[in-house]
């Protein structure tokens, strides 16, 4: 209980696992008898940055049940949120502790602001929140520190982007757009006629895009599988490749090294599919029924 206290309470450690804010700090307090206040700071990219304040409303103990409440607000115009208030709870059980948080908030903008919370901002804080509790979980249950756990999910999420958008371009721009360049020669040489051939490159294309979006729609649970059929394929048209045009090998940027770049692409993303990466579907979003 402590040790989660202590880095869910001091700003130094929280903002290390919480992706919502990039710094939080204290601000001097008057008096022990006077609220806590806090600034807090969120980047949002581009040089932006959002900043805005805290104070907390205090805290209760009972039954070894902890209760954390606070309020929050931002008066810069580029924040949606304008206020909020929220709590974190901390319950012993049989097998651990189980750590909820709950919080509103009210945006600006009018009716605009409204809309882009329901459709989209609510469910990005939501996902946020949830993929920030599991990296606290990895930090105090297996010692793995937030910027390890951050770094290694961008080295996945990088991954399967790049993969997805090589299978999908290769798809759509060499074989359905222009198959002329290149992708019918080589089914011709494999003995296949051009009216074949087309009708080849059109399917295989189709059947490249579905893989690339694999890549990007699977649950995780279920890449293993995509990143070890994307080195098998890559080894099987290579060989095709070779065998019907080998002088395709000794153009610029040929089969060789982009089969080699996507293979190395799917071995890091195998090196990096583990437990050990935080996962928003570990945390429960609603109370269990």
């Amino acid at each position: 209980m402590e040790t989660l206290w202590e880095h869910t309470q001091q700003p130094e450690l929280h903002q290390q696992w919480d992706l919502r804010f990039s710094e939080i700090s204290y601000l001097p307090r008057p008096t022990e008898t006077e609220p806590q206040q806090f600034l807090y700071a969120t980047r949002i990219g581009f040089g932006l940055g959002i900043a805005g304040k805290g104070e907390s409303m205090g805290t209760k103990e009972k039954n070894g049940e902890r209760i954390s409440v606070l309020k929050f607000w931002s008066d810069e115009w580029l924040s949606l949120i304008r206020t909020g208030a929220g709590y974190w709870k901390y319950i012993p059980t049989d097998n651990g502790l189980r750590f909820l948080t709950g919080y509103d908030y009210q945006t600006r903008f009018g009716l605009p602001g409204a809309v882009v919370d329901r459709l989209a901002f609510r469910s990005l804080i939501g996902w946020a929140t949830a993929w920030s509790f599991d990296c606290l979980r990895l930090w105090l249950e297996k010692g793995i520190r937030p910027a390890v756990s951050v770094r290694l999910a961008l080295m996945q999420w990088l991954v399967r982007l790049v993969l997805g958008l090589s299978w999908i371009y290769q798809g759509v721009v060499p074989k359905l757009l222009f198959p002329d360049t290149g992708e019918l020669r080589i089914l011709q040489g494999a003995g296949f006629s051009l009216t074949a051939a087309h009708r080849i490159a059109t399917a295989v294309g189709v059947g490249e895009i579905v893989f690339g979006l694999l890549f990007w729609l699977l649950p995780r649970r279920g890449l293993r599988l995509v990143y070890l059929l994307n080195m098998v394929g890559l080894l099987v048209l290579g060989a095709g490749a070779l065998v019907s045009q080998p002088m395709v090998f000794v153009a610029p940027f040929n089969p060789l090294t982009l089969n080699l770049c996507m293979m190395a692409l799917a071995a890091i993303g195998l090196l990096t599919l583990s437990e050990e990466l935080p996962s928003a579907r570990r945390c429960l979003r609603r109370p269990p029924q």
